[in-house]
């Protein structure tokens, strides 16, 4: 493919596995040098790094915790060692607790919050210094954000404080000619989800119930970051990109 994101930098959370890293390599094949960020899966990163090279890019893997506010200042320590700029910001990484809503804790909720929505604040604050106008956010949500599911409340509320803040940062970042928004991925079978109690029901759901087709991909959801870090995609900004083959206007 055209290497239309030459010289661009990009950092994406949660690069290791799943949906991050397939961002990650599709943002390599556009030209972008990468930094994968990942917090246990460190022979994982560097697998991601070993292919961005591969394709003529750099590539650093850093560890860090994205919603500790000293962690993502290492992150960036170690970033600077590297590039003095970043173009492309993908807060991908995520975590919580698969449990009834009447069972969770406050430990439960700040964990939740501050790893899934939080995080993509301290991001910001870090990156945009050093991010050129043209530069772009982008944070991944879910459909958990807008519609109830089992053992998903806690996740779904940080995912809807999430998009909040994207519209919030799209805002005030827009006048330095950063685009913040967010994509919303439907059901994808990655090492998360088989951290699921009801996995096969998800999916056998989303197969029944998507006009598209019934798998969507790790690859389906990075192209929809990737178009939304094209020069074209200049005047979207604080929108929220569904990526689900039509599974959430299925009655």
């Amino acid at each position: 493919m055209s290497e239309v994101l030459a010289g661009r930098v990009a950092l994406v959370t949660g690069a290791a596995r799943g949906i991050g890293r397939a961002v990650a390599l599709k943002l390599a094949s556009a030209g972008c040098d990468v930094v994968a960020n990942y917090y246990n899966s460190h022979d994982e990163a560097e697998a991601v790094c070993t292919e961005v090279r591969g394709m003529g890019r750099r590539a650093v893997a850093v560890k860090a915790s994205v919603g500790l506010p000293e962690s993502v200042d290492e992150l960036f320590v170690e970033l600077k060692k590297h590039f003095d700029r970043v173009d492309i910001v993908v807060s991908n990484a995520a975590s919580g607790v698969l449990r009834p809503t009447m069972e969770m804790t406050l430990k439960h909720w700040r964990w939740c919050m501050e790893t899934n929505a939080f995080a993509l604040n301290l991001l910001a604050q870090r990156a945009v210094p050093m991010m050129p106008s043209g530069g772009r956010i982008v944070a991944m949500s879910s459909l958990g954000a807008l519609r109830a599911m089992p053992h998903y409340g806690f996740i779904g509320a940080s995912k809807a404080a999430l998009e909040s803040l994207v519209r919030s940062l799209a805002q005030e970042l827009g006048p330095r000619g950063i685009r913040v928004n967010a994509v919303s991925a439907g059901v994808v079978d990655t090492d998360a989800l088989q951290h699921f109690p009801n996995r096969e029901e998800l999916l056998a759901s989303f197969a029944h119930r998507t006009p598209a087709g019934p798998v969507l991909t790790p690859q389906d959801v990075a192209g929809a970051v990737y178009l939304l870090c094209l020069p074209e995609a200049g005047m979207i900004n604080g929108h929220t990109l569904f990526v689900d083959g039509g599974f959430a206007i299925s009655g």
